[in-house]
C-alpha cells in the first residue's frame, strides 16, 4: 500500500470514530426515531415472545422502544405483550453462574451522543452483557464495529460514511445471531466478494470469551485488515459519563470505572492495533488487526472483556495478563 492511501484510510477511521466535543451529544428529537433504527418484524409468535421478552424485561424498554425495534406500533406492543404473558421485569440470571448475554434487539440507540456517526445501527453484530452487579445493567458490544481492508471498508455495522458495498448500492442482508443451548452466541456473514466473517460470543463468570474470523473467499490477498471493536457504555450503569477521564488505557486493556472507582469494565483483543475511548459516545475500544489473508485462508482475532469489582486494577490486569486469555 502506497502512503497516499494509508494516509487516507487513517483519515476515513479517524472520521469514522471519533466525535470532537463540539459536536452535539444530545439525543435525536422523535422525529428522527425512523431514521435512527433499523425494525426488524419477528417472523412468528415465537420469535415475538423472545423478542419482546428481551426488550421489556431484561432491557427495560418502553413500547415505544420496543415498537421501533418490531416495526409495531406502541399499542400493538402493548397488546403482544399481554397476549402472550410477557413480564416486564429481567430474567433469571444465566445458569452456571456465567453473567447474563443477550443480542442487543436495537430500538433504543446504544449511544449518547455521536448519533450522526451512527445512524440506524444493526443488531446484528451487538451482544449486550450484563453486569454481574446489576441485572438491569449492561455493555454493548459491537463485534465487529467496522472491517476495513486495503481497498477501503469492507463492512460497518451502522450508516455512516460509505462501505465498498454502498457505493456500488449493494444492500447487505439483515441477519440474527444464532442463540445456542450453552448461551454462546454466534453469526456469520459472506460479504460480495466471497469473503466471510463471524463472530461467536461465550458466557463467562466475569464477563465474555469473544472471537472474530475472517475467511477468505475472494481470488485476492485481503491487507491491512484493520477491526473496530466497541464496547457501548450507555446501558452500564454509573458508566455513562461522556468523558475519558474515568478511563485506562494499557496496552491491549481498555478499561472504565465507575463514579467512585470500585467496579470496572475491561475490555482487549489480540492481535491489538490499538486502545482508546470515544468519549461522545461513551466507549471503550480495543481494535485488533488481522494479518494478510490470502485466497482460501482464515484470519481469526480474539477478545475478552471483564467485570471487576475492587480498587487494585494494576493487580487484575496482571492477573488477566496472567491468564493467558489469548490462546
Amino acid at each position: 500500500m502506497n502512503n497516499t492511501t494509508r494516509c487516507i484510510g487513517i483519515v476515513l477511521t479517524f472520521t469514522l470514530c471519533w466525535a470532537t466535543r463540539t459536536r452535539s451529544c444530545n439525543a435525536q428529537p422523535p422525529s428522527a426515531v425512523n431514521e435512527q433504527t433499523d425494525p426488524r418484524p419477528a417472523a412468528n409468535d415465537d420469535e415475538l415472545r423472545y423478542w419482546l421478552t428481551n426488550m421489556l424485561g431484561d432491557h427495560r424498554f418502553t413500547a415505544e422502544e420496543a415498537a421501533a425495534a418490531t416495526g409495531l406500533s406502541p399499542a400493538e406492543v402493548d397488546t403482544a405483550a399481554e397476549r402472550l404473558g410477557i413480564r416486564r421485569e429481567p430474567s433469571p440470571k444465566a445458569p452456571g453462574g456465567n453473567v447474563k448475554l443477550l443480542p442487543y434487539p436495537g430500538g433504543r440507540h446504544p449511544r449518547i451522543g455521536f448519533l450522526d456517526g451512527a445512524v440506524r445501527p444493526q443488531r446484528e453484530t451487538k451482544v449486550s452483557v450484563f453486569a454481574p452487579w446489576d441485572d438491569r445493567s449492561y455493555v454493548v458490544v459491537d463485534a465487529p464495529e467496522a472491517i476495513w481492508c486495503q481497498h477501503g471498508l469492507l463492512y460497518l455495522a451502522h450508516t455512516h460514511i460509505d462501505t465498498m458495498w454502498t457505493k456500488q448500492k449493494i444492500e447487505l442482508e439483515k441477519l440474527e445471531w444464532r442463540r445456542l443451548d450453552d448461551g454462546k452466541l454466534e453469526i456469520e456473514r459472506r460479504l460480495p466478494n466471497g469473503a466471510t466473517f463471524g463472530a461467536r460470543v461465550t458466557p463467562e463468570p466475569d464477563g465474555v470469551a469473544m472471537e472474530c474470523h475472517l475467511q477468505n473467499g475472494s481470488d485476492e490477498t485481503l491487507s491491512d485488515l484493520r477491526v473496530q471493536m466497541c464496547a457501548m457504555l450507555k446501558g452500564l450503569d454509573g458508566f455513562a459519563e461522556q468523558t475519558n477521564d474515568n478511563k485506562i488505557f494499557r496496552g491491549d486493556y481498555a478499561c472504565c470505572h465507575s463514579p467512585d472507582a470500585k467496579r470496572w469494565v475491561i475490555m482487549a483483543w489480540t492481535p491489538n492495533q490499538r486502545t482508546w475511548g470515544n468519549a461522545p459516545c461513551p466507549c471503550l475500544h480495543s481494535d485488533p488487526q488481522f494479518r494478510d489473508c490470502p485466497p482460501g485462508e482464515t484470519v481469526t482475532a480474539r477478545g475478552r472483556l471483564w467485570f471487576y469489582e475492587g480498587d487494585a486494577i494494576e493487580e487484575k490486569l496482571r492477573e488477566v495478563e496472567e491468564s493467558k486469555w489469548r490462546e
